[in-house]
């Protein structure tokens, strides 16, 4: 049976290469940057930006492009981490957090686990569940 996968896509106007290095220094991981400007047709103000990034090899895979319809705040869509390793996916949480804006802080929730919400200095949202490790 093959293996089906769901990668994030994401759209920056103009600051995908900030962004993915970004990511890197929270996920670790390659990262590979390909720009516009091998691509027929590019107007020589956009030969810099990113035509695809992919991060990969870390503790998650990523990729993102800049776009000029890319909108200033992403809508719709929340990126979710979960797991047990508590010190590293609240380290996760911390580092996307700089720059942003948490919305709800890490806490122990109904449901048993930690959860908390955010939004990155890029405007990407992000969940984080940690889970508690089953015997």
């Amino acid at each position: 049976m093959s293996k089906v996968t769901l990668d994030a896509y994401l759209f920056f106007d103009g600051n995908c290469k900030e962004a993915m290095e970004f990511y890197k220094s929270v996920f670790g991981g390659e990262l590979s940057l390909n720009t516009m400007k091998d691509t027929p047709g590019t107007k020589p103000e956009d030969k810099d930006r990113i035509m695809h990034a992919s991060l990969e090899g870390g503790d998650i895979n990523l990729m993102a492009s800049d776009s000029h319809t890319a909108s200033p705040k992403m809508a719709k869509v929340e990126l979710s981490l979960s797991g047990t390793d508590e010190p590293k996916l609240t380290k996760m949480f911390k580092s996307l957090a700089g720059g942003g804006k948490v919305r709800m802080p890490l806490g122990k929730q109904s449901w048993g686990d930690t959860f908390g919400m955010l939004s990155d200095k890029y405007g990407v949202d992000w969940m984080v569940n940690i889970g508690t490790k089953k015997d």
